[in-house]
């Protein structure tokens, strides 16, 4: 069994908690086992999972993996700290606000021996592996992503290719890497509105607009309009709910790194994503403020 804390109850935790206490039966969760759960504010007890300190956290031997709900600007510290207490480590996407910081990251999880994970539930949902099938083998002509949302806070969340790291995600995958030819962004303080558009180019030289748009009160959502050499695909798929959550599903697959049960070929081919979002995001940050 693996001794596990959260770090962080905001809605994520919250639900990391209620996985941790149900995991399906014959899962790789059966062997997680929560020990407690580490927050800002003084709880006590949710669902008589008792709180602890974060030092505690750090310094208990029966404690062997942390999740990582926080703050996004939180993320490298906690995963340094855990990491270097000799403790696996789950943590929310994105793991750092800079490529530099993930790489050093993951060149301490490795030096510790220990796995590092980050949650990327956006290509876990039914909806996205509906789009992955209807977009598998046809030729991109030109896309567009745009992504609408309410206010975020930059200051805890990061510059919109960061704290929107899950729609490049989506991107990558889809359709393997990128090049940034542009980027922009506009914002009107006064009103919280902001607006990054990112100009992308696939290995084929396809163009790809990603956007990021927000807004107090603006309608969360995606709009794609993807063109292929075959027709255009202007609407997300409907696709039925899942059986499992997303955070459920996020939750065995890393019981299964911890199990030593994932090839090192997935390991390598999320950690390139990983990285490879990061280094774009980057790019696309140094683009828009210059």
């Amino acid at each position: 069994m693996f001794g596990v804390v959260v770090v962080g109850i905001g809605i994520a935790g919250s639900v990391r908690v209620r996985d941790l206490l149900n995991p399906l039966p014959s899962s790789p969760s059966e062997c997680l086992k929560l020990l407690g759960f580490v927050s800002r504010r003084t709880l006590g007890h949710i669902d008589q999972v008792k709180q602890m300190s974060l030092n505690d956290a750090l310094e208990s031997a029966n404690v062997h993996a942390a999740m990582i709900s926080t703050d996004n600007v939180t993320h490298e510290e906690s995963i340094r700290r855990f990491l270097e207490a000799g403790k696996h480590v789950l943590v929310e996407y994105p793991m750092a606000l800079s490529a530099a910081k993930g790489r050093e990251l993951w060149k301490l999880a490795d030096q510790k021996g220990k796995i590092l994970h980050v949650e990327h539930i956006e290509i876990l949902t039914d909806e996205y592996k509906q789009l992955k099938e209807e977009v598998h083998g046809k030729e991109l002509v030109h896309g567009t992503l745009h992504f609408t949302g309410g206010y975020l806070d930059e200051q805890r969340s990061g510059f919109p290719s960061f704290s929107g790291i899950a729609r490049l995600t989506w991107l990558i995958d889809l359709f393997g890497d990128l090049t940034v030819t542009s980027a922009t962004i506009e914002k009107n303080e006064e009103a919280n509105y902001s607006k990054m558009t990112a100009h992308l180019q696939t290995l084929n030289n396809r163009p790809l607009i990603w956007i990021e748009e927000r807004a107090p009160g603006m309608r969360r959502g995606k709009q794609i309009n993807f063109c292929f050499t075959s027709g255009t695909l202007d609407h997300l798929p409907d696709a039925p709910r899942a059986a499992v959550g997303v955070f459920m599903q996020d939750q065995d697959l890393f019981a299964a790194k911890l199990l030593g049960q994932t090839t090192r070929e997935d390991l390598a081919a999320e950690k390139w994503r990983i990285l490879r979002c990061l280094e774009i995001a980057d790019e696309i940050k140094q683009l828009s403020e210059h």
